[in-house]
């Protein structure tokens, strides 16, 4: 057992998957020697030598087409864009071409690429630079997408990442990189598509993801402790696929759901989950569903306002209380 971060267990789960594979292989901008621009992929290029770990140049279409490339011909690369918002610039590649290209040669040729990335606010780094934007590849079909809120899933949801035959936007999210947990020694897989109950209530549900998961957990625990309120926290982890039935089952407890969602409130994540509780379990809620979302705007950089748009534990807390009256 061993203490890591974040943005330790980053590389940790690569090298796990480097060492056990060696079809795989990382490329992206400043990912060798440099370690990465988030320090996430440190010690990778001096373990494993620079044929398997390749700083690119600065062209988010040339990093996806090398990689769609090498995924056609057998290889299992990890392709690395540097913040979540340079998808816009590869997003053709990407949504035209590397989410299809399975379904349009009727399975003959697979892509299992991993496509990681730095995601969200929290930072300072501006409009440009803080985005979440889960929700644009959630809407590309072809596409599974990652979200993991700690260290321990980093490793294992990267396994299950790289060993995946398909496509897969994996998304660090930049708030989280300090976060430390106990690592046990072994390998970790787990399984795309499998949420995780942190923590159990009978009142309500929220459903949170990446760097919101640590404020629901602690929005949650307030109001137990001085509200008495019991909250169910449910993290879907990974989008697509998404787990319906563990969010189902927690809905048709408690009867009521909350989101807290990083992304702009127009099309979010949380709206296709509250889409398919209100299909799947609209007599069982007592309450309309809630989402907590940052608003519709671009992201601020000035601290006050960033953290004003950000959802944050106060707001949890608030929303819940007003909501249950």
């Amino acid at each position: 057992m061993a203490e890591m971060t974040y943005r330790t267990a980053i590389a940790a789960g690569i090298a796990q998957e480097m060492e056990r594979d060696p079809a795989v292989y990382l490329i992206g901008e400043d990912v060798g020697e440099p370690g990465g621009v988030f320090k996430g992929t440190e010690g990778l290029y001096e373990r494993f030598g620079p044929d398997r770990v390749r700083d690119m140049p600065i062209s988010e279409e040339a990093i996806i087409g090398l990689a769609m490339g090498a995924a056609m011909t057998g290889l299992r690369p990890i392709a690395e864009i540097m913040f979540s918002d340079f998808v816009a610039t590869c997003w053709d590649m990407i949504a035209n071409q590397v989410a299809k290209t399975r379904y349009m040669t009727d399975g003959q040729i697979s892509l299992p690429l991993v496509i990681r990335t730095a995601n969200g606010g929290g930072l300072r780094f501006g409009a440009q630079h803080s985005q979440a934007v889960e929700s644009w590849a959630m809407a590309i079909p072809g596409l599974k997408v990652v979200a993991p809120s700690n260290p321990v899933d980093i490793i294992g949801l990267t396994a299950a990442a790289v060993r995946d035959p398909d496509p897969v936007v994996f998304l660090d999210s930049k708030p989280l990189y300090s976060v430390k947990a106990d690592i046990p020694d072994e390998e970790i897989v787990d399984k795309l598509g499998v949420a995780k109950v942190l923590r159990e209530g009978t009142d309500l549900t929220i459903v949170a993801l990446a760097s919101t998961v640590p404020k629901a957990v602690e929005a949650a625990d307030i109001l137990d402790r001085e509200h008495g309120i019991s909250a169910d926290v449910i993290d879907p982890r990974s989008l697509i696929p998404l787990d319906t039935t563990t969010i189902l089952e927690s809905v048709r407890k408690t009867s009521r759901m909350f989101t807290v969602e990083e992304n702009p409130r127009v099309l979010g994540w949380g709206a296709e989950i509250a889409s398919i509780v209100a299909e799947e379990a609209f007599f069982q809620l007592e309450d309309p569903i809630v989402r907590i979302t940052t608003p519709h705007i671009p992201l601020p950089q000035a601290d006050v306002l960033e953290d004003a748009a950000l959802p944050s534990v106060d707001r949890v807390v608030e929303r819940v209380r007003k909501t249950l009256g």
